[in-house]
């Protein structure tokens, strides 16, 4: 499950349901009979993209040829992807790189070591509906990509969702302030001012089958797994922190 806490410009958002004075500095004394809350709410959708992550690592004897077989691969396995329908724009390079290779323990053959003298890798990001995400990864292992598989949930339209967070934290705010007047036995008024706080980013990921901190399906030859995996996409969450005062009569 993911989090996401963001602090949302809820200014112009309040209007929709009360009128609201502009950003002022609130004085408390006899004269100005306030009750001030500070609540959180959030906003719940099911994700709509699945980012997946899909990449390979090669070794090879030399730069050259270790280089060259990479370019291969990496033709291969991107012809794959848009023979399966995905868009170019739908396509992010997330890394590649070519380097000499020196990961050997003293139990290393030789001539393991002169066969991987050098390291290719490369990986992409591919952004497509939930529905699609397992036959991305099933297709890129089958052209390669032996280092395939992590997910990170999205939602698309995310600023909507944070208004809706926004605004479930508004009326919880009036909800709290009507009980706290009740309690005072005087009416709760007008909401006279409101904003929102800098809450701290916190992201919480429920992998349902690899994430993106381990993300890797070893492939040992390019065959075609017998079926897609099975994956469900997750829930986003936004979450919002108002702080809104409210005249009491």
């Amino acid at each position: 499950m993911m989090r996401v806490k963001k602090a949302i410009p809820i200014l112009l958002l309040v209007a929709g349901f009360i009128g609201v004075a502009p950003a002022q500095n609130i004085q408390v004394n006899r004269d100005n009979k306030t009750i001030t809350i500070n609540t959180s709410d959030e906003a719940i959708a099911t994700a709509d993209i699945a980012a997946v992550a899909i990449g390979f690592q090669i070794y090879g004897a030399d730069s050259q040829s270790t280089y060259a077989d990479g370019g291969k691969l990496s033709h291969g396995i991107m012809d794959a992807m848009r023979k399966l329908g995905v868009k170019d724009e739908n396509i992010e390079s997330a890394g590649q790189g070519l380097e000499h290779n020196s990961n050997f323990d003293d139990k290393t053959p030789a001539d393991e070591r002169t066969k991987k003298q050098f390291m290719f890798h490369q990986s992409w990001i591919i952004s497509v509906p939930p529905a699609n995400s397992a036959e991305v990864i099933r297709v890129a292992i089958a052209a390669g990509a032996n280092e395939s598989g992590g997910i990170e949930w999205r939602f698309a339209d995310r600023k909507s969702l944070q208004a809706k967070a926004a605004a479930n934290a508004l009326v919880k705010a009036r909800a709290v302030a009507a009980e706290m007047a009740d309690g005072l036995h005087v009416k709760l008024g007008a909401l006279i001012y409101a904003s929102n706080e800098m809450p701290r980013v916190a992201m919480f990921r429920r992998m349902g089958v690899m994430n993106t901190e381990s993300a890797s399906v070893a492939a040992a030859s390019p065959q075609v797994p017998a079926a897609p995996l099975e994956i469900r996409p997750q829930t986003i969450r936004e979450e919002a922190t108002v702080y809104a005062v409210f005249a009491i009569e």
